[in-house]
């Protein structure tokens, strides 16, 4: 019987009594999804500025993807043109106004690709100078390039560090003694270039080559065969540019290779040459453990609208954006061409 009122007094606290609160401790809920930090790069390809592009407002050009190019942690684009100075000139040897690479980085590009076959049309004096004048919008602007030296440029985000290696098949005008290096297709070169970049605490390393065929939709035996060695050097994609329209894309060893983006903005027209890709690739770091992934990139089509199609100038659009608003247009048929276009391209390339 005293065993029995002892065992009663030790519950009698946790028997209610009017109007008493009881709070119970629990664990915290555990979370669903570790925080991360996500840094991504939107590639777009050849930004030209053609004879005709001269004559038409520029601010249009990039008008209609430029939230997408703020959007990302870094904006890259190929500047396929010299800033050899007046008088400006379009293809064949390109020499640009110096606000049209100010009005590229207003739109949202951070990076400037110069490694391309365009560079030197204005020779080793016109190359200073496209360098001094990226060295002010670096100043005022900060934007960065690359694809000059055997130098990687170095991006940093939130602890994660990603090396970019740009180089070329070759320029129209060949460097003298006195030009600034341009990084050409030379594998020793490339291979430095690469093992710089992880020496300066690289996690990542994006191959960023201006190489194959011009027009032709799917890639060359030698884009190959320099794609499978810039898997077995480490790189964690390849992102090519030069062939003026979009080509074949796959992966090697689980790497991804887009051969070919196309345009971004030019005054072409022939076959394919108004569609192109804008390429985006994430990479996410896991802010508890330091370690990260990078996830599979995303493809999304463009087309550059030619002067009085969808406005009065030169215009980059997302291709899905527009889809089904055929009556926007200003010459419909454009919008057929867009359509008829990006069905062919999807079915040689096997991009969907």
């Amino acid at each position: 019987m005293r065993r029995l009122i002892i065992i009663l007094l030790l519950l009698l606290p946790a028997i209610p009594r009017a109007g008493a609160q009881y709070y119970y401790k629990i664990a915290p809920p555990q979370a669903l999804y570790l925080p991360c930090d996500t840094t991504s790069l939107f590639i777009i390809g050849d930004v030209m500025m053609h004879s005709k592009q001269l004559e038409h407002d520029q601010e249009y050009f990039l008008r209609h993807i430029e939230p997408h190019m703020q959007k990302a942690s870094f904006c890259i684009a190929n500047l396929e043109f010299s800033l050899g100075g007046p008088p400006y000139t379009g293809y064949p040897a390109f020499s640009t106004p110096d606000d049209y690479p100010e009005y590229i980085a207003r739109c949202g590009a951070d990076i400037f690709l110069l490694a391309n076959n365009h560079v030197l049309d204005r020779g080793t004096a016109g190359l200073k100078r496209t360098i001094r004048v990226y060295d002010k919008l670096s100043d005022s602007l900060g934007i960065r390039y690359t694809g000059i030296g055997d130098e990687p440029l170095i991006i940093r985000r939130r602890g994660l560090s990603i090396g970019l290696v740009n180089f070329t098949y070759g320029t129209n005008i060949g460097p003298d003694a006195a030009s600034p290096d341009v990084l050409r297709m030379k594998r020793r070169d490339v291979k430095k270039a690469i093992d710089d970049a992880r020496k300066a605490g690289a996690d990542y390393v994006v191959a960023l080559p201006h190489w194959g065929n011009e027009y032709v939709l799917t890639h060359s035996a030698n884009q190959e065969d320099w794609a499978r060695w810039l898997v077995d050097q480490g790189c964690c994609a390849v992102v090519g540019s030069h062939p003026h329209v979009v080509q074949d894309s796959t992966h090697i060893k689980g790497v991804p290779v887009i051969y070919s983006m196309g345009n971004a903005v030019s005054n072409m027209s022939a076959e394919n040459t108004r569609l192109e890709l804008a390429v985006t690739l994430r990479f996410v770091r896991d802010q508890c453990t330091g370690k990260s992934h990078m996830l599979e990139p995303e493809l999304d089509f463009m087309w550059c609208t030619l002067p009085d199609r969808l406005t009065e100038s030169y215009a980059t659009i997302m291709v899905d954006e527009w889809l089904g608003r055929r009556d926007e247009w200003l010459m419909p048929s454009d919008y057929d061409n867009m359509i008829a276009t990006l069905s062919r391209v999807k079915a040689a390339t096997g991009i969907q």
